[in-house]
């Protein structure tokens, strides 16, 4: 998948090198499957985050918007249109946006981002996912992998999604594409958990923070390490319990956090599956989990986050417990059972 993706990146770099629209930075891989521990191998989604820049003559601004959830933060991107005047008059390859006449820029320069994939002032997840179909497919045709694999685009209104096969094998990837907050590991991103988000709203997105810390985990973890065996463990459980994947991923992170990677060996397995299970119970019965990064100043030192994000306060990822007697009776049963 990265081989696909980097093979992706050169030809992005090479067909955009001179246009208005975003720029495409290297793809990351976040999620399950790169942080080594997919619930379904049958049925896995490779996922991959493209960070985009402004282009030349354009600046991003983040905007915190209010109107979202309690605990999700959503951004809107402003596209601003800087002036070029004095590059112009250095490079001569392109007219100021600001300071040139209309009629001019419509004769002999392509149009801004704001006139192509902005809605009014802010760029637009819808137009920016369709801009990314119309890539992939205009691109693949040139990528080495296309002689020996079939691809077929799916759909999907906020990020890019397609599938390529022979007749060996068959990957699904998901290219989501968003914007670094400041230089960290925290971006806003077209993926959102909500089944109606607006186009111009980027949610919060952790996914780089989260697979770097598995990554710093790796780096420390002794080669017989069963961590990701033991939350494959919990999130295989073909049982239908409404303990959700995140859940479960929030708790095996959080022990990973304080109990030493050396603890983690074969010989540890019913040791640390009995503190993931006690640890589901202490969260269902205290009705709080505490998100794994957002207010999390234990975070290893490598991992940057935003000031707000690093010293702000949590979130409770089982509010909805606390909120609603029933759900939390059916909790308390469901770990019971399990």
């Amino acid at each position: 998948t990265m081989n696909l993706m980097d093979n992706y990146s050169l030809y992005f770099c090479h067909v955009l090198s001179n246009s208005f629209y975003p720029v495409l930075q290297r793809a990351i891989g976040v999620g399950s499957a790169f942080e080594g521990w997919s619930p379904r191998e049958q049925d896995v989604v490779y996922r991959v985050l493209i960070p985009m820049t402004p282009p030349r003559g354009h600046s991003f601004h983040l905007e915190l918007d209010g109107a979202g959830q309690r605990h999700v933060r959503n951004f809107r991107v402003r596209v601003q249109l800087e002036c070029t005047c004095t590059r112009e008059q250095q490079a001569g390859d392109m007219l100021c946006f600001l300071h040139h006449p209309e009629e001019e820029l419509r004769r002999n320069q392509d149009p801004s981002l704001l006139d192509t994939l902005c809605t009014g002032s802010y760029l637009d997840v819808q137009k920016t996912a369709r801009w990314f179909y119309q890539l992939v497919r205009a691109i693949w045709p040139a990528l080495p992998q296309s002689h020996n694999w079939h691809l077929v685009l799916l759909p999907s209104t906020r990020s890019c999604q397609f599938k390529v096969a022979n007749r060996e094998a068959s990957f699904r990837i998901e290219m989501v594409f968003g914007v670094r907050r400041d230089d960290s590991a925290v971006f806003v991103s077209s993926q959102t958990r909500e089944a109606h988000t607006a186009s111009t709203i980027w949610p919060e997105s952790y996914a780089v923070a989260e697979a770097e810390f598995f990554k710093h985990i790796a780096r420390q973890a002794p080669p017989d390490s069963l961590h990701l065996k033991c939350l494959q463990f919990f999130t295989r459980l073909p049982l239908g319990f409404g303990f959700s994947t995140y859940t479960m991923k929030t708790i095996v992170m959080h022990l990973l956090s304080v109990i030493p990677v050396s603890s983690w060996r074969r010989r540890d397995l019913l040791d640390r599956l009995q503190d993931i299970i006690d640890s589901l119970r202490l969260c269902v019965h205290a009705k709080r989990l505490n998100h794994f990064i957002v207010g999390n100043r234990r975070l290893p030192q490598d991992i940057h986050l935003p000031a707000d994000v690093q010293t702000g306060g949590t979130y409770n990822l089982l509010l909805h417990l606390a909120q609603q007697p029933d759900a939390h009776a059916q909790a308390i049963h469901e770990y019971e059972v399990l």
